[in-house]
Order: C-alpha cells, then sequence, then structure tokens
C-alpha cells in the first residue's frame, strides 16, 4: 500500500564512506584472504571495464600467497598478449616511445606534487597570518572562520586537560588527607601503648600517701641537732637552738 504523504527518501542523503586503510601486510590470516578476494575480483573487473570501454588489449596475472594462478586475457590467451608484449619491448621504436610515456607520466606526477605542496605551503602561511595581501576579502573571511574554529578546539582540549588536571589532584589530595588522619591515629596508639607500658614496669609507682619533705631555710631537722648535741658547747647548742 502505497502512502501519499510519504516523502521519498532524499538523494542528497549522505552515505558513510569507507575510511582509508595503511597499506601494509595483514598479519590475521582470515582477513588478509578475505582481503585477496575482495581486491583480486575488483582488479577483474577494472581489467574487464578497461578492455571495453577503451578497446585495449589487456592481460592479468595474479598468483596468491598459496601459489594459486589467477589470469585475465581480453584476447585469445594470456600467452597472446604475452608475446606481443614481448616483440614491442624487443622493437627499439616501441622501447623509445614506452620510455617517453613514462617520463612524460612522472613528469606530470611531479607536477602535480609540487603543487600541492606549494598550496600547503601557502597555507601553512596564512595560518601563521603571512602572505596575506594575495587573499581577497572572501578567503579572508574563510581563514578567519578556520582559525575561529581551530581556536575553539584548541581552547576546549585545553580545558578538558586542566579540568581532568584539577580532578586528579583533588583525589591526590582526598588520598593525602585519609593517610595523614591515618598516621596522626597511628600516632596516638603508639603514644597510649607507650604511656601504658610505663605504668606497668616494677619500681616506677610511687606512694602518693607519704609527704614529701619540703625543707625551709630558717629550720634544721632534730635529728641533726641531737647528733651535734655531744660536739658543740652549751652556748652554742642555746644560740642554735634559739635561731
Amino acid at each position: 500500500m502505497e502512502f501519499p504523504n510519504q516523502a521519498p527518501e532524499s538523494s542528497s542523503q549522505k552515505k558513510l564512506g569507507r575510511g582509508k586503510i595503511e597499506i601494509k601486510r595483514i598479519e590475521n590470516t582470515t582477513n588478509r584472504q578475505v582481503t585477496f578476494c575482495k581486491r583480486r575480483n575488483g582488479l577483474l573487473k577494472k581489467a574487464y571495464e578497461l578492455s571495453v570501454l577503451c578497446d585495449a588489449e589487456v592481460a592479468l596475472i595474479v598468483f596468491s600467497n598459496r601459489g594459486r594462478l589467477y589470469e585475465y586475457a581480453n584476447n585469445s590467451s594470456v600467452r597472446a598478449t604475452i608475446d606481443r608484449y614481448k616483440k614491442a619491448c624487443a622493437d627499439p621504436t616501441n622501447s623509445g616511445s614506452v620510455s617517453e610515456a613514462n617520463t612524460q607520466f612522472y613528469q606530470q606526477e611531479a607536477s602535480k606534487l609540487r603543487r600541492q605542496i606549494r598550496e600547503i605551503q601557502n597555507s601553512n602561511r596564512h595560518i601563521l597570518g603571512e602572505a596575506l595581501s594575495s587573499l581577497n576579502a572572501k578567503e579572508l573571511k574563510n581563514l578567519e572562520g578556520r582559525l575561529e574554529k581551530g581556536i575553539s578546539r584548541i581552547r576546549s582540549k585545553k580545558n578538558e586537560m586542566l579540568f581532568s588536571e584539577i580532578e586528579f589532584m583533588q583525589k591526590r589530595e582526598t588520598e593525602l588527607q585519609h593517610h595523614n588522619n591515618f598516621l596522626r591515629a597511628k600516632i596516638a596508639e603508639n603514644e597510649r601503648e607507650e604511656q601504658q607500658h610505663t605504668h606497668m614496669m616494677p619500681g616506677t609507682s610511687y606512694d602518693q600517701s607519704m609527704p614529701s619533705h619540703s625543707y625551709d631555710r630558717n629550720f634544721l631537722p632534730a635529728v641533726i641537732l641531737e647528733s651535734n648535741n655531744n660536739h658543740y658547747p652549751h652556748q652554742v647548742q642555746t644560740a642554735l637552738q634559739l635561731v
């Protein structure tokens, strides 16, 4: 059943593109075999399209890592194309044209790379605020927008790092406080144990009921006076008693 009010899907809907992968040997055996099959089929398809669209003679030879052969030729056979290739290489006129074509191709590629390098260098100088006289008002506005977006991302990243550092320092402060409280409790416990050990040691208890002897400068104990009665005259003894 069709719904007249249902809007058709927009053709301008964005499609998810495949990300670039690093060109290196795939270590996983299963993934390597799957990639080989996909890219081999794609290569065979491209060879067929090239031969049909451009009316070119194409021969393709592929050996897998297990030694299995895969080939394609739009002519009678791959061998016939190889023989034609050998004849073309042996002909000096053809070899010269091939080398010229290769030279022209590499020159074009080098020119393209130099142009890209020059554009990147100019872009870097513009970002640094240099060589701005060659830009018009629209280009300057676009450059300003790019710089503002870049500064916004940089500030966001900086604030994120600062907040993360503050959070880490707060956690560290809490841990140090807990450790400090633990050490204080440990020290107090050790002091209590030392006091208990001191009170329990023999010979350290004192009788609080015994009066302490306080000596007065104008008082001499009777024991001293009695022991000295036999050594001093009567007058001296009387004088000592009167003091």
